[in-house]
């Protein structure tokens, strides 16, 4: 199940927070709960790409994405993500997380999200994010502009950069061997 009240919880505790810039760092804490868990007792794969949100969604409120968004319509979907996991995290262990917009291209938003114990980093997503309108993909430049920011991205780390054009290369939809072709739905 989606996490609703701990969402809830992070927009209402960072709802009087600074403004943050569109390229600032959002920081927030959280636990590891026994419903984050997974058989092995530790912070379960699909749940942590889950958790991304408790920081992605207050950094978007702080930055002042959402209420442009509400006025235009505009929604926001994660349009690719590549994560690396590198640490557990075990249940009620506190962890910090860092959020934070790296930049842009024409097309996408690319936000770097890593969350940290007292160990050091346990894992880190990158996220390519798209906003959408009726019209389809929205260019992040206007989306920048009507945040009142600067329009020109900051440079993309190489490692970003390099993903970001490998995943231009990646083909969609996918290849199917042809054996797998007979079980696709009518």
């Amino acid at each position: 199940m989606y996490p609703l009240f701990r969402f809830a919880k992070e927009l209402v505790k960072f709802r009087n927070a600074p403004r943050l810039a569109v390229t600032g760092t959002h920081v927030s804490t959280h636990v590891c709960w026994p419903w984050d868990l997974d058989p092995w007792i530790e912070l379960n794969n699909g749940r942590t790409l889950t958790l991304f949100d408790l920081g992605r969604i207050p950094m978007a409120q702080r930055s002042g994405l959402i209420p442009i968004l509400r006025e235009r319509g505009w929604g926001i979907t994660v349009a690719g993500s590549s994560t690396r996991y590198r640490r557990r995290i075990r249940m009620f262990h506190r962890f910090t997380m860092f959020s934070r917009v790296a930049g842009w291209d024409g097309r996408f938003i690319y936000m770097d999200q890593s969350m940290w114990t007292a160990s050091g980093c346990c894992n880190q997503v990158l996220i390519r994010a798209a906003i959408t309108g009726p019209g389809g993909i929205v260019p992040p430049a206007e989306v920048m502009a009507a945040l009142g920011a600067p329009v020109e991205s900051p440079a993309l780390p190489l490692w970003m950069a390099a993903w970001a054009e490998a995943e231009g290369t990646r083909p969609w939809p996918p290849e199917i061997a042809a054996e797998a072709k007979a079980h696709l739905p009518a």
